[in-house]
């Protein structure tokens, strides 16, 4: 494991400790190392005040990410949380390790809900479409969690408290929709139901990535080529380059707001088709 080093300082005669962290080394290789760098700098503070600190929303590949790296410091322990079970985007809770168990009861997470009107009968929403929306009222990424649609009638979404007192009775627009948000208490929200593993085969053409994201989440390629360009789908949590990629058993497919989709198995058949088995969470 790697360590944080502690230099004794006494600024103004009272004994403290700066912490500097090995970020050169933690960083290496990293996907997405302005998000780790953002998070090293976090911990720093952490260990710098012994003050447990909530991180904010993270996508599911920088957490994962996040994770990994940060438990490779002994000093550190790290808890996650989205506001729901099985939440997508989550916030991480970074504290001391010699914290006692109970530091999540301690330090709650903080999240708010937030409701979101519209009438989207004629102009079908898509949680991206909301996340602009709320983004081009001067919200950042990190402030918003999951964002879930309900049919026609709008949104809802987890939120820092911060972002769901700014966004309080604003409105704004979804193309020609105008929308109106209003705070909530999380025990308020319809929060979707827990996404449950789906094993099921298809037969396909080719082992192309856009044939087998179609088939495993359910929408048109077309759909799937707009998923690519907006970098919302990744492979094995990287960014996709090329559609007519070609899978291999063992890849996952991550689409954001949408789940995961692991190729289990590609056979072929005596047609000259692809037999694929996926499971999708």
């Amino acid at each position: 494991m790697a360590a944080a080093t502690e230099l004794p300082t006494t600024p103004g005669g009272a004994p403290q400790r700066s912490v500097m962290l090995p970020k050169q080394e933690l960083l290496e290789g990293c996907r997405d190392p302005q998000g780790i760098k953002t998070l090293l700098e976090l911990s720093e503070t952490v260990l710098r005040t012994w003050q447990p600190l909530w991180s904010p929303f993270l996508s599911a590949p920088l957490r994962e990410e996040a994770v990994g790296r940060l438990l490779e410091l002994a000093e550190l322990q790290v808890h996650s949380d989205g506001g729901r079970q099985g939440a997508e985007r989550q916030r991480l809770l970074i504290s001391r390790r010699c914290e006692v168990n109970d530091v999540l009861e301690r330090h709650p997470l903080p999240v708010m809900g937030l409701e979101v009107e519209g009438n989207f009968l004629f102009d079908p929403l898509e949680p991206e479409d909301m996340r602009t929306a709320i983004a081009s009222l001067g919200i950042s990424d990190g402030e918003i969690g999951d964002i879930w649609i309900r049919g026609d009638r709008g949104a809802q979404a987890l939120c820092t408290p911060e972002a769901a007192a700014a966004l309080n009775g604003k409105t704004s627009h979804v193309r020609e929709v105008e929308i109106q948000m209003e705070q909530r208490g999380v025990e308020m929200l319809q929060l979707p139901s827990i996404r449950t593993t789906k094993r099921f085969t298809s037969v396909e053409a080719s082992c192309r990535l856009d044939a087998i994201a179609s088939a495993g989440f359910g929408i048109s390629r077309a759909r799937v080529l707009q998923q690519i360009r907006s970098g919302r789908l990744r492979l094995n949590w990287q960014a996709v380059r090329l559609a007519s990629k070609s899978l291999s058993s063992g890849d996952r497919l991550q689409l954001q707001d949408r789940g995961s989709l692991e190729v289990l198995s590609l056979e072929l058949t005596k047609r000259d088709r692809w037999r694929v088995t996926m499971e999708r969470s």
